[in-house]
């Protein structure tokens, strides 16, 4: 009879569910007894067979024999799944300290140049990085023809803006602004067209100086570099100005100065010349300072211009200019403790 073999049934698979040693032979069992084409599902199979007096007495024992072998199944799984020995961390171990930010090299080398200048009476002067043609070019005699005002140097904005190409716009600005003497320094990015590699950047760093007064001379321009790469390289650098031309300055120098990692003796860093070339510099030629109103009759003036982020490579043998900007952690870390001069 039927009932007979739900009561069989039961007996048999609690015994199997009982018998498996691990979580595969249980599925097995499971299989064998609670799938779709089981044992269980084969008696609700044969429940037609009934008769009508006897089919709901008999369908309520299969339903209550499949509630009651899964219940036993769920309860074998849990036991067989392997339990966590312990805590999941070693709870007598040390707390990790968290890590300490650090400044980046790009700010200790800018602070160090603020420093150093500062002590020598400039001040800091700020501007926009999207600057007008008029005060990018125009003002600092850079005619249309000049290389540096083509498309393919300078990224040219809509409605006569563009994206500084140096900080020699807040020179500009400035002295509409002040009457002389005017002496600051404009630190800040610079924006180029310039493809990515090893030593260029479309993004990089600058730091423009501008002295106007009675009687600048080319001297004292000198004087003013020379103090500022011996306190950054040390008191024995040595300086030397090649001539060159720039728009806005008249004369106008490339500035070297003597290696600082062989002391002008030759090596692979200054390419065995002895000599690093860090900017230009040059008397501020008269037509900018007559295009801002001043007196060229009265006044004179130098301007110069440095890399920082050649400086920051110098100082901390960085051979990649790019990793001054991929914010690798692993790469800024290195810098942790390291504080401005």
């Amino acid at each position: 009879m039927l009932r007979d073999d739900i009561a069989s049934l039961r007996s048999e698979a609690a015994a199997a569910l009982n018998d498996a040693a691990d979580l595969a032979q249980l599925e097995q069992v499971s299989i064998k007894y609670l799938s779709r084409k089981g044992l269980v599902a084969g008696l609700f199979k044969q429940l037609g067979q009934a008769s009508a007096e006897e089919r709901p007495a008999i369908g309520q024992l299969l339903n209550e024999l499949k509630q009651e072998l899964e219940a036993h199944e769920a309860s074998r799984k849990e036991a067989l799944t392997p339990k966590a020995k312990g805590p999941a961390f070693d709870t007598t171990l040390p707390g990790r300290l968290p890590w300490i930010g650090s400044y980046h090299p790009l700010t200790i080398v800018m602070r160090e140049i603020v420093d150093i200048f500062t002590r020598m009476g400039f001040r800091v002067a700020d501007g926009p990085e999207i600057e007008l043609v008029k005060y990018n070019f125009d003002m600092l005699n850079t005619p249309d023809w000049h290389p540096s005002r083509d498309e393919s140097d300078t990224i040219y904005m809509p409605n006569g803006f563009v994206v500084r190409t140096e900080t020699s716009p807040v020179q500009v600005r400035t002295m509409e602004k002040k009457d002389p003497p005017v002496r600051i320094i404009s630190p800040g990015r610079v924006y180029r067209r310039d493809r990515p590699d090893a030593t260029h950047s479309p993004m990089f760093h600058q730091c423009e100086g501008l002295y106007v007064d009675k009687g600048v001379t080319m001297a004292e321009l000198k004087g003013t570099l020379l103090f500022f790469y011996r306190e950054l390289f040390g008191h024995d650098t040595k300086l030397r100005f090649r001539p060159h031309f720039f728009p806005f300055t008249e004369p106008s120098a490339e500035v070297d100065v003597s290696c600082p990692f062989c002391h002008g003796t030759a090596c692979r860093i200054c390419k065995h010349t002895g000599w690093l070339e860090m900017g230009g510099c040059g008397m501020v030629d008269p037509n900018v300072l007559a295009g801002v109103g001043y007196d060229t009759e009265i006044y004179t003036g130098y301007a110069f211009g440095l890399g920082i982020d050649r400086i920051a490579m110098l100082r901390f043998g960085i051979p990649n200019i790019r990793l001054l900007t991929d914010n690798d952690v692993r790469f800024l870390s290195q810098f942790s403790g390291i504080m401005p001069r």
